[in-house]
């Protein structure tokens, strides 16, 4: 089965890799540099900001 092209924009998930503290490792060593659990750790805060907002959309 071919590899999904990325849901996040290369601009959204350089903010989250900087907010997370790895982006120096992503400049060096490209994405696929990342370890598992940063890779996961970005996906769970792409998701909390999605719901936030959402929430703000709501009100």
């Amino acid at each position: 089965m071919g590899r999904r092209r990325g849901i996040m924009s290369d601009s959204l998930k350089e903010e989250i890799a900087k907010e997370l503290g790895f982006y120096d490792k992503v400049q060096q060593d490209g994405w696929g540099g990342i370890t598992t659990r940063d890779a996961g750790n970005m996906v769970k805060r792409a998701i909390q900001m999605a719901e936030e907002e959402m929430m703000k959309d709501q009100l």
